[in-house]
């Protein structure tokens, strides 16, 4: 099947001629998700072209880090790594492949759909955080390791894909050990939101969206003792656990 585009007034996609009825759904959903965090975010991103891939093989070829980005991740959140965020392009997997992907669990189809709302949440808060280093740079993959949590957790929670996240949740304490807090890495996709979550039942959505536009020098530690209004840290990773435990036994 030929590549073609699509526009609607803020974004672009280039795809496979089948997906086209897809494509519009993509788009709506980004136009919503640039809505909503016009008031809360210093920085909005347009211009953005949408690539979408009919396979998992197909977006691996096209973004190499993907496959490393899966093996990196933990099992429990590995079907939601359905695409990448690059500065100009967001590359996902297109609708009817995301919607094959889905598990039969409940939330499963309603996080992958916010695939591209994700993603693109994670390219505004990028360019909304001035203490990352610049692209291409070790610093800053340095950076986006050291505080995965925040910039993946703040992604899908602002996206919607944390509401949906509860059976993936409790699969995740179930296989796993004891999660780090704030999360690691491995678990930053599926974990780091449930801090955000944490964060806006407390504080607010604008103090989560404060917290993600900045990188404390001092360290993630520093950061969420200051953003849990200088709670003792080891209180605020109890009500973290104990809000985990809440999301994954919920009805």
């Amino acid at each position: 099947m030929p590549w073609v585009e699509s526009a609607s007034r803020s974004f672009r996609a280039r795809h496979d001629l089948a997906a086209r009825d897809g494509v519009e759904r993509v788009l709506h959903s980004l136009e919503l998700t640039r809505e909503q965090l016009v008031d809360l975010f210093p920085v909005t991103v347009e211009g953005l072209t949408v690539v979408l891939h009919r396979s998992a093989v197909s977006l691996s070829l096209a973004r190499p880090m993907v496959p490393l980005a899966w093996l990196a991740t933990a099992p429990a959140a590995r079907r939601y790594l359905a695409g990448w965020a690059g500065s100009r392009e967001l590359h996902m997997l297109d609708p009817d492949a995301l919607d094959a992907r889905a598990s039969g669990v409940p939330g499963s189809r309603e996080m992958l759909t916010r695939t591209a709302a994700a993603l693109y949440t994670r390219r505004v808060i990028a360019e909304s955080n001035e203490d990352l280093p610049r692209p291409g740079r070790p610093a800053r993959v340095r950076a986006e390791l050291r505080w995965a949590w925040l910039l993946e957790g703040a992604a899908r929670w602002f996206s919607g894909q944390t509401d949906h996240a509860r059976p993936a949740i409790a699969r995740r304490l179930h296989e796993g050990g004891s999660p780090s807090f704030p999360p690691g890495v491995r678990d930053a996709l599926l974990l780091g939101g449930t801090v955000i979550d944490l964060l806006a039942c407390e504080q607010g959505e604008r103090a989560a969206a404060e917290l993600a536009c900045r990188l404390d020098r001092r360290g993630p530690r520093a950061a969420l003792a200051k953003a849990f209004d200088g709670r003792p840290l080891v209180r605020t990773e109890e009500a973290w656990r104990s809000h985990l435990r809440r999301l994954a036994t919920a009805g």
